[in-house]
């Protein structure tokens, strides 16, 4: 008999392979703004949940939907409960144009963030909230593939542009400094998206590294590490969502579309503010674009 550990790492490989011959059927959106979320809910014509697969009195979201061959859910954390909370219904696609219905969502959501108060809730961003909602997806939904999809910071130094949309290579952290040999390894804990040449060709999307941190802006030793991992791009989930999905073994590609510049001339935040709506529909058309092409696709395909 072999041993335990031999045995297992046989039969996940077994598992993996057949995984990645099998025609793609689920996937699983992960976004981590309601903002980002809403209009990928109304291109797909997702509907929300009434009957959560998740714990009771937790924030997050679940949409659900069929389109094409895929069954498509898609799940975002949800306004903070310790703050409040504050919502925005969906606009029916048929009764106003699809860009007024998303300028109008983003233009409501920046009014209330420039205008917050404590008890109006905000959007549960980072790292935390990513990791716990995409975890208790994966076991309830069962999804044969991930899509991390949202907005980025993009350094112009290495080919970012606003507007411009990203298939991560690969995602790690740049805030989790532990300088202890071998730690520090997992500290950054560098994973390799998974491999799509297919999509990036057909789609002619950008690709680079993206990292990963839970705050907007970049302090010293957050660039530091930003230049030690090589990214071009910078967000506030996509490791946590890496990390997720390497543990349950179920694999993720990132879509990223970058809203600032962080290497440029204006403050992060009003940029990031200012760019949102078209940044936004970039993302939502990256989104669907990525799913058309994966519809009857196996993983290998990709």
């Amino acid at each position: 008999m072999a041993p335990h550990g031999e045995g297992s790492d046989a039969a996940e490989e077994a598992m993996v392979a057949q995984v990645e011959k099998h025609p793609i059927s689920s996937i699983l959106i992960v976004i981590a703004m309601q903002t980002e979320a809403l209009p990928v809910v109304n291109k797909f014509q997702l509907t929300e949940n009434p009957h959560s697969p998740f714990p009771k009195g937790v924030p997050w979201v679940h949409y659900h939907g069929t389109y094409k061959d895929l069954t498509l859910n898609l799940v975002w954390p949800g306004k903070d409960s310790a703050l409040g909370s504050i919502s925005h219904p969906i606009p029916k696609v048929s009764s106003i144009s699809y860009m007024k219905m998303l300028n109008l969502l983003v233009s409501t959501w920046v009014k209330c963030i420039r205008h917050v108060k404590a008890d109006m809730g905000v959007d549960s961003v980072g790292t935390i909230s990513a990791s716990l909602v995409t975890y208790a997806a994966i076991q309830a939904l069962q999804p044969d593939l991930i899509i991390n999809a949202g907005t980025s910071g993009g350094f112009k130094a290495k080919g970012a542009g606003i507007g411009d949309v990203f298939l991560a290579s690969h995602v790690a952290f740049h805030d989790r400094r532990i300088p202890i040999p071998v730690f520090d390894l997992y500290g950054v804990g560098s994973r390799q998206a998974v491999s799509t040449p297919n999509l990036l060709k057909e789609l002619n999307l950008k690709t680079g590294k993206l990292s990963t941190g839970d705050s907007l802006d970049m302090s010293p030793h957050d660039e530091a590490s930003i230049t030690a991992n090589d990214a071009t791009v910078k967000d506030m989930e996509g490791a946590a969502v890496a990390y997720v999905s390497d543990l349950l073994k179920v694999p993720a590609i990132f879509v990223k579309a970058v809203t600032d510049i962080v290497d440029g001339e204006k403050p992060t935040a009003e940029e990031f503010l200012q760019n949102l709506a078209s940044v936004t529909a970039a993302l939502d058309q990256a989104v669907t674009q990525v799913i058309d092409f994966i519809s009857g696709k196996c993983l290998t395909d990709l």
